[in-house]
């Protein structure tokens, strides 16, 4: 489903096993918001993604409906990362190894999101027509299902409180999408933000604070806000957003890839202090997805090759690794490790 959304958002920018018990916990539900946001979200009827992270029993009996196209099959590879000094250059060199695949079903498997200890990594995966969460544990490799529930969940993301994860959730009338959590130790899910919807990806800026990117209605364009929880407001920022929000490392800002026109795409930052957006560095054509390294360094990938460059600097993107003799073709979205050590990839 949500890989079947985001080819939908491609196109009009231009998206188990195992039984365990539930403990109830109360619903968490935001209160009404802006009435011109909300009515514009109402009448949507995009369907997305979301996801979770701790066992959960399965609560009803008839799946979300699926659409009819299948979404692209995929895996996801893990790749070792070191990082070397040269001295006589004064950059830092980096060297990959070779990629591990952790995915064992031939389908949908994407959305890769490391844990904070490095060990484990969550994803999306769609079986028997249903997509649930798993969690790969990179040291024993094995894979365990989180989720197995009647709905769809999607991008999978560890909230602040580090007890919960957040996810964008198809709902049982396959049309409402909207960000659900789940608790960490097992438990039901509850809702995060009753009327925000259709919620495409989001970013946790802070415990109360959220970058959201969110399907326009029919006929206008997507768009990208943040949102902050304690009092229900939100703020717009742009049109067209790409759908990987980032965190930029040491900086109190987070990154966006902006469409602006075709053929015009640029990674953005917004800083949250002065709530101003200034452009980083134009993106590899065509591509949107991206990850940050610890060190300042911006990640993409084209075909079966990764670069890399330091924004704001004069550079330009250059090839750091070429994954083709591993038999990649299409690498899109990347994810990396808090320490940098790793990076998970989506590719065919």
């Amino acid at each position: 489903m949500m890989a079947f959304i985001e080819s939908i958002i491609t196109q009009r920018e231009g998206r188990a096993q195992g039984e365990v018990t539930v403990r109830p916990i109360i619903p968490l539900i935001a209160n009404i918001r802006d009435m011109k946001l909300t009515s514009q979200r109402l009448k949507a009827v995009y369907v997305l993604p979301v996801i979770i992270v701790a066992s959960l029993t399965s609560r009803a009996q008839t799946p979300t409906p699926t659409p009819a196209a299948a979404p692209p099959a995929s895996d996801i590879f893990i790749v070792e990362v070191k990082t070397k000094l040269d001295r006589k250059e004064r950059t830092d060199e980096l060297k990959f190894g070779e990629p591990k695949k952790i995915t064992d079903f031939a389908g949908y498997n994407n959305q890769p999101f490391f844990m904070p200890d490095g060990h484990g990594v969550l994803y999306t995966s769609i079986r028997n027509k249903q997509a649930d969460i798993y969690r790969y544990d990179i040291q024993s490799g094995a894979t365990t299902q989180v989720t197995n529930t009647a709905e769809s969940e999607y991008s999978p993301t560890l909230m602040p409180d580090r007890k919960n994860i957040s996810v964008v959730r198809v709902e049982a009338d396959g049309k409402t999408q909207r960000l659900w959590k789940f608790p960490l130790d097992g438990g039901a899910p509850s809702l995060i933000l009753e009327n925000i919807k259709p919620v495409g990806y989001h970013l946790w800026i802070d415990d109360h604070t959220l970058a959201l990117f969110v399907l326009g209605d029919s006929g206008k364009p997507n768009f990208l806000e943040i949102y902050d929880t304690r009092t229900q407001k939100s703020e717009f920022l742009v049109e067209n957003p790409g759908r990987v929000l980032r965190k930029i490392p040491s900086q109190n800002k987070f990154s966006f890839v902006h469409k602006i026109a075709q053929g015009n795409w640029e990674i953005k930052a917004f800083d949250l202090h002065t709530h101003t957006i200034a452009s980083l560095i134009a993106t590899i054509p065509g591509v949107e997805d991206y990850a940050w390294l610890p060190n300042g360094k911006l990640l993409m990938a084209k075909d079966s090759k990764l670069f890399a460059v330091v924004p704001l600097t004069g550079g330009k993107w250059e090839e750091v690794a070429d994954f083709s003799k591993a038999g990649i073709k299409r690498i899109t979205r990347i994810a990396v490790s808090g320490n940098g050590s790793r990076i998970a990839m989506v590719a065919q």
